[in-house]
């Protein structure tokens, strides 16, 4: 976006077009006016869920990161635009994990096959024991329950595990959920489960409501380590997926492309 000092150039030194310019154009709209409309897909038949929160600095972060910070840059009043620099930690708010986040010399944000960020999505909801254990885990017998219920988890799929844990969000400290060694504790996959899925299900990422993919009962990370070992991605703070079917629906990530990013900020969607 150009700065307020560019725009102010353009618009007091640019030329004022010609009159024969301004008749072209308007003979143009009028050819644009007539012309045949270009064909338009048909439209979907269902609807489109948005599984991101909105980033803002209340949002909760992992403990020790900083909040996003938002500073106004450019003001429509002088230059006629506005703009904002922003400044987060790459692994804030609804968020991808690329495998270099955990693996050294691993899988970059910028290098993720883009056919994995389009994915059949799979829901695992596990609600009713996170209500009473927060340190709940999607385990092995999750899965294959899940599968006695729905069927085989479609090849390269994207697996979501729902615990509503999002519902503590506007109590920030009720979704970290802090011990007195300041060590959070929520819901996540367990490294059992997590490998099962690469080794038994050829998915192509997972996805959780919590800030990780992992239970905070697990200190070592396995899951994190057994889903990005294998070179798939994560999505940590997803939302709204108790507004998704557990089965049937798509899941499109638009993930960050910087370069050697470990992660980043990004917008997923669920066409249902």
């Amino acid at each position: 976006m150009c700065t307020p000092e560019i725009v102010r150039l353009a618009h007091d030194g640019a030329p004022r077009p010609s009159r024969r310019a301004l008749l072209g154009l308007a003979g143009l709209t009028a050819l644009a006016a007539v012309a045949p409309a270009p064909a338009v897909a048909a439209p979907r038949s269902g609807g489109v869920v948005d599984l991101t929160h909105t980033l803002t600095p209340e949002l909760p972060v992992w403990p020790g990161n900083p909040p996003m910070v938002k500073v106004p840059v450019a003001w429509h009043a002088s230059g006629g635009f506005g703009q904002f620099a922003l400044g987060y930690w790459e692994h804030t708010g609804t968020h991808v994990d690329a495998p270099a986040h955990r693996i050294p010399g691993a899988t970059t944000t910028d290098a993720l096959a883009v056919d994995d960020l389009v994915a059949s999505l799979v829901v695992i909801d596990i609600s009713a024991k996170a209500a009473i254990d927060t340190d709940a885990m999607v385990t092995v017998a999750d899965i294959d329950r899940w599968r006695s219920q729905h069927g085989d988890i479609p090849e390269r799929a994207f697996v979501a595990m729902y615990s509503g844990w999002e519902d503590r969000i506007p109590r920030p400290s009720t979704f970290l959920n802090l011990d007195e060694r300041g060590r959070p504790h929520a819901p996540g996959f367990s490294a059992e489960a997590a490998e099962y899925l690469v080794t038994h299900c050829g998915i192509v990422g997972v996805g959780v409501d919590t800030l990780s993919l992992d239970s905070g009962a697990d200190p070592e990370f396995g899951a994190h380590t057994a889903i990005l070992g294998a070179g798939h991605y994560g999505v940590e703070m997803l939302a709204n997926l108790a507004a998704v079917p557990v089965t049937g629906a798509t899941v499109v990530v638009g993930a960050p492309k910087h370069a050697g990013g470990t992660g980043g900020p990004c917008r997923v969607l669920a066409l249902t």
